[in-house]
């Protein structure tokens, strides 16, 4: 499954993202995207965003 592009993610976005500390397992974090710290267009393991509850971690999906 392809990571979402930049050009799809926008600051009131509901997504799933994967945290540093869950790298490893894997496990997805839902919630709505506040801000978009990716300069590029992408990015092989997801555009880097901030949550609006201050979680910051890459869009593995758009929901």
């Amino acid at each position: 499954m392809a990571v979402p592009s930049r050009s799809q993610i926008s600051p009131g976005t509901t997504v799933n993202i994967v945290l540093k500390e869950d790298q490893r397992s894997g496990t997805l974090t839902e919630g709505v995207v506040e801000r978009l710290l990716t300069k590029s267009p992408n990015h092989p393991h997801g555009i880097k965003v901030r949550l609006e509850d201050g979680q910051v971690g890459r869009v593995k999906e758009i929901l």
